[in-house]
């Protein structure tokens, strides 16, 4: 059990993330965490179980994850999140539904600072890179009704991304279980099966060429481009 007193794991950095979002994290900290740690929640839904590890899928995230996403880190044992459940607009649906698009999961709230501070990139993230082949699932985790997760979007102008919500927090609370996340924002890249691949906690400068990299590397499953 984690304890919501105790400070979070530290995950060393190739290089520090951008100075908004240190700057933002930092002031969390030194206000008690607030942004960092959440109560538990709803029970959630258990993963579906173990996904087969991708080698070279894992030596291209690594390879990737560096500068402004460095603390995006693969995972010894990926698991199949399909059937995690939430609402998309208010409608009932599952991670599964997506399956066929390589996945940026970002589970956030509006009471946490950094997640604030990070949501403009995960929209312009959307904007520039969103296809068929590739989505930013941002998901909300406020209690309650979503008066005041809609009440962000509407004042920080958030047009691309789309509106996902778990308000049992179930959802933060299955990827705990899975020793994934320790507080919010929690990250992970999902490929296009649904497994989850490489997790992070803490916010990211997600607009950067950084990022686009790693998505990059996602979205490529691991292959290795051919020589011109």
């Amino acid at each position: 059990m984690i304890d919501p007193a105790a400070p979070p794991p530290q995950t060393p950095r190739r290089r520090s993330t951008g100075v908004v979002l240190g700057l933002v994290l930092a002031a969390g900290v030194a206000a008690g965490a607030i942004g960092l740690y959440v109560a538990r929640g709803g029970a959630g839904n258990e993963v579906a179980g173990a996904c087969p590890a991708k080698a070279a899928l894992s030596a291209a995230l690594d390879a990737a994850a560096q500068g402004e996403v460095a603390a995006m880190r693969p995972l010894d044992t990926p698991f199949d999140l399909t059937r995690i459940a939430f609402k998309n607009d208010g409608q009932p649906t599952t991670l599964g539904s997506l399956r066929g698009q390589a996945l940026l999961l970002n589970i956030w709230a509006t009471w946490c600072a950094p997640c604030r501070a990070e949501m403009p990139e995960l929209d312009e993230l959307e904007r520039e890179a969103g296809d068929e082949s590739f989505a930013v699932v941002p998901i909300n985790v406020d209690l309650g009704d979503d008066a005041k997760p809609r009440g962000f979007y509407a004042e920080t102008g958030l047009k691309s991304l789309p509106f996902m919500r778990d308000e049992t927090m179930g959802i933060f609370n299955t990827l705990k279980g899975q020793g994934v996340a320790f507080g919010l924002p929690v990250t992970i890249l999902v490929d296009a099966e649904g497994c989850a691949r490489a997790a992070m906690n803490g916010p990211a400068a997600w607009a950067s060429p950084d990022a686009i990299r790693l998505i990059d590397a996602l979205k490529g499953g691991g292959a290795v481009a051919p020589s011109s």
